[in-house]
């Protein structure tokens, strides 16, 4: 295939379709997590500011940069989920930490605007400062830690119809795997898929569907990772509509460097009414795996599970932060520092109507016998 830029997608489909478990909904019984320490990331009088997951986390050692969208904070009139201001301007900013998430500064993205470019071919995906930042169709590339960016540049199979997320691995100075979400069938978001590169993306040579589409709800928002013996894991946002609306996050594996992908336990059973939350999976350096989310449910809560098998069971759910002032939180974005200890970045209120701000939970991953 050829694109309307000439670039060329070589690419090898394998579709396989796992069937999941039925999922069965538990009772609550989360564990808060006592060390948790919370911050404030970026905080103004009558902004809203929100959705990391939307926007991208990058990290070098101690220094952490994570991507929001800031707005105003609407009208006392304006009713919904999402209380920012229609009619006033946005943008997309950057907030970067050189301390492990202590302090913080921020400014916006700086994205460049202009005509979609060829993905470009000279790009060492390995080099110390890179970073892409992936959003709808297009994706933006630094390599000097996300201080200036390139681009815009037209993300594989864009014909898709694309509501990409920032979430990719990096495999070698050429080697580089996108986790992406398409339209479904009936034009709404959401199947996700992968795709890689082998040619610093001079053309796309594998693409593969996560998991079937899902015939009611959607599945996107990929949060990927890469194992120390190369499996992939991927969490994903789900809904499902049918017969009523069921919230969760589901987990696939591919041990073929994502040609396929297999169906694994559900690390979170129920995840709370107001379409859930997306998830944020990391590998700690003890080995087990984290997935950090939001439950939207009262009382409105960050939380985490872990898992200490590589993603066949997981454990109760923790709860980092509880009590915002509105259902409309989450979407986090976590790291791990050099010290061990974890940096959780979202969104916040801290009472009904108020700003959003962007948060920071700082807090150890608690030890099981």
């Amino acid at each position: 295939m050829v694109n309307s830029l000439g670039q060329e997608w070589l690419c090898v489909a394998l579709v396989i379709v796992t069937t999941c478990p039925v999922v069965s909904l538990a009772r609550d019984e989360a564990v808060v997590v006592k060390d948790a320490r919370h911050l404030k990331v970026f905080y103004e009088e009558g902004r809203f500011a929100g959705w990391p997951a939307n926007n991208g986390i990058w990290q070098w050692g101690n220094e952490i940069l994570v991507g929001f969208s800031l707005g105003y904070l609407a009208p006392p009139e304006k009713q919904g989920l999402h209380q920012i201001d229609p009619a006033r301007p946005r943008s997309t900013m950057l907030a970067r930490s050189s301390d492990g998430g202590e302090t913080w500064s921020a400014s916006e993205a700086g994205y460049p605007d202009g005509q979609l470019q060829r993905f470009g071919t000279d790009i060492a995906f390995d080099a110390p400062g890179f970073a892409l930042n992936a959003r709808d169709d297009k994706a933006f590339i630094s390599l000097d830690k996300g201080r200036t960016w390139n681009g815009p540049f037209r993300l594989p199979f864009a014909d898709l119809h694309l509501r990409a997320r920032t979430d990719y691995q990096v495999l070698g100075p050429r080697d580089l795997a996108l986790f992406l979400t398409a339209e479904k069938t009936n034009d709404r978001e959401g199947r996700p898929f992968c795709v890689r590169t082998r040619t610093s993306g001079s053309y796309w040579n594998q693409f593969a569907w996560i998991g079937p589409e899902p015939p009611s709800g959607y599945s996107i928002m990929p949060s990927s990772i890469r194992m120390p013996n190369g499996d992939l894991l991927v969490a994903l946002r789900r809904r499902d509509n049918d017969p009523a609306q069921h919230n969760f996050i589901e987990l696939f594996r591919s041990r073929d460097g994502g040609l396929s992908w297999q169906c694994m336990a559900n690390p979170v059973k129920e995840n709370g009414l107001h379409s859930g939350n997306p998830p944020s999976m990391v590998r700690l350096t003890d080995g087990r795996l984290c997935i950090t989310y939001a439950n939207r449910n009262e009382p409105h809560t960050i939380r985490a599970a872990l898992s200490s098998d590589d993603g066949a069971t997981w454990g109760p759910q923790y709860v980092l932060r509880s009590g915002a002032g509105e259902p409309d939180i989450g979407y986090t974005r976590t790291v791990q520092r050099p010290d061990g200890k974890l940096v959780t970045i979202y969104y916040w209120l801290d009472k009904p109507r108020a700003e959003r701000y962007i948060a920071a939970t700082i807090w150890s991953a608690p030890k099981v016998d």
